[in-house]
């Protein structure tokens, strides 16, 4: 059973053209770090003494994507260990949308994830006053993208070779082939990164290089926007650093108080809720792949899907459509309905024995390049949630996990269910977990806004409610089935928000846009 365990800010349908092979993909950013002879940050007080030296984003981009030439980057360097900031250092990737009137500060984005770069985000305000009054700026958080060093695990022929390995068998033989596959990739993690940020790989890290970069932008307070696991870095700066905060967006929520387990079967649900929207639709259309009733969709969906198991399918250039792409590229259109026309048409074309356009949306997930590189976020998106989050490492509650997961999301269900299911990758994690989950206190906040939508696939609306609920946050409500809502189109969620980071004018109690 497959779960998607990443959430961050889609980024549309530009990335699956017609013929369904990804963009082209930039050159790897420059490594930036200091020499043994060079003058490097020591103490805490130095490292927040850096100015960013701004220019060319010539090189920056690792995610495929090509920045926009009217954004300027640079670097900032961050301890790895905070509690030893003359020890090992690490080089921040940063990108600026520099404000385009009177500028009142900057505002930090991130996308989510975890795993996700974000440089490519200092362009989400743009047209609005937030890009007119504020210095927009992206990062990539510490091991991810072009920030140095990177986390990574995999090579490309061994993320291949997972991916076309469908991991279905949940016999006792088949769990312990899984748990062994699993154990040897935190093994490999462990073999090719430095312990050190493995270790500080944590959302609390990273939150505190946010201040650091709060510091080196010459801003007071931070002024923040995350997208949905954007959102626990945003959270997290709060808790600990409420007095430094001027304005705080968190959209798309992850509750803080929120069970592993739980959020995990929650997830499910949403995804299913998308689904089953997205059958709505596609049963309106003539050239539906699931037929003219959504009622039987789920059906249809998994007499196209399952004969993909052990049989993939030809995709072009030599490659070929598993089980796994199948349900990856399926997940990953649903969200947002932007990609819900690539979705249809990749389900027809699987319908006629071919898995080109699924595989690229599969390829948009996992981060795969056209050269058949990979970024680094799968590597990086384990990293992060195996210092986070609690470890599960009791297979009694995986078997209860993976029979609550089939139930929530009927489309994802193979059918092979036995009650049993391997561990994962981070119950072999070779450093401690930093995990300290439930409720959050915070003192001092100033008024704050949580984004929530009521079909969000990724990140249930109900997290969202809680969160706003633990922060004393201003709550709006977008009633739609995509993931996230700012800057997407949603006028009244947009004058909202602008008007809160502008203006800090907090939304009306109980604001819903339709």
């Amino acid at each position: 059973m497959l779960a998607v365990a990443g959430c961050s800010r889609p980024s549309g349908m530009e990335t699956v053209p017609s013929d369904g092979a990804p963009t082209a993909a930039a050159t790897p950013g420059p490594e930036v770090l200091p020499g043994p002879d060079d003058p490097r940050p020591r103490t805490l007080a130095e490292y927040e003494a850096q100015r960013v030296s701004w220019g060319s984003c010539d090189g920056f981009a690792t995610d495929g994507t090509a920045l926009d030439t009217a954004l300027d980057c640079g670097r900032v360097l961050v301890p790895l260990d905070y509690d030893d900031p003359a020890g090992p250092l690490a080089s921040l990737a940063l990108s600026r949308a520099p404000a385009t009137g009177p500028v009142i500060g900057s505002m930090l984005v991130n996308p989510g994830g975890p795993g996700a770069s974000g440089l490519s985000t200092a362009t989400v305000a743009r047209g609005t006053p937030v890009a007119d009054r504020l210095d927009v700026v992206g990062f990539d958080p510490r091991g991810i993208g072009a920030s140095v060093p990177a986390v990574r695990c995999d090579t490309a022929a061994e993320f291949d070779a997972e991916r076309a390995d469908d991991d279905v068998d949940t016999s006792p033989a088949g769990i312990a082939e899984t748990e062994s596959e699993n154990e040897a990739y935190a093994q490999r993690c462990a073999d090719r990164n430095d312990p050190v940020l493995l270790a500080h790989m944590s959302s609390e890290d990273v939150a505190r290089d946010m201040d650091v970069i709060r510091a080196a932008l010459g801003d007071r307070a931070l002024t923040y926007l995350g997208f949905s696991y954007g959102t626990r870095l945003g959270y997290t700066y709060a808790r600990l650093f409420p007095d430094r905060v001027r304005a705080m967006v968190l959209d798309g929520a992850l509750d803080p108080a929120a069970d592993v387990s739980e959020e995990t079967v929650a997830q499910a649900a949403g995804f299913q809720t998308v689904f089953d929207a997205f059958a709505r639709d596609c049963a309106a259309r003539a050239d539906c792949p699931l037929g003219t009733t959504s009622a039987d969709a789920v059906a249809r969906f998994r007499a196209l899907v399952d004969p993909l198991v052990g049989a993939p399918l030809p995709a072009g250039n030599g490659r070929a459509l598993s089980y796994d792409d199948a349900i990856t590229g399926v997940q990953q259109a649903l969200y947002t309905e932007q990609l819900w026309e690539p979705l249809r048409r990749g389900l027809t074309e699987l319908a006629s024995g071919r898995g080109t356009v699924l595989l690229a949306l599969a390829d948009l997930y996992n981060g795969r390049l056209p050269d058949g590189s990979y970024t680094n976020s799968n590597d990086a998106f384990t990293a992060v949630r195996c210092v986070d989050d609690p470890r599960i490492q009791d297979r009694a509650e995986t078997g209860a996990v993976d029979r609550e997961f089939r139930a929530a999301a009927p489309f994802l269900d193979d059918g092979r269910g036995t009650g049993e299911a391997p561990l994962d990758s981070c119950a072999f994690w070779p450093v401690p977990t930093r995990a300290d989950p439930g409720p959050l206190t915070v003192t001092g906040l100033p008024p704050t806004v949580v984004v929530s939508t009521t079909a969000d696939p990724a990140t249930p609306y109900e997290a969202g409610v809680a969160l706003a609920d633990q922060l004393g946050a201003a709550l709006v409500t977008f009633e739609g089935d995509r993931h996230t809502a700012s800057f997407d189109g949603v006028a009244c969620v947009d004058d909202a928000v602008t008007d809160y980071l502008v203006y800090l004018t907090v939304p009306p109690a109980g604001l819903r846009c339709p």
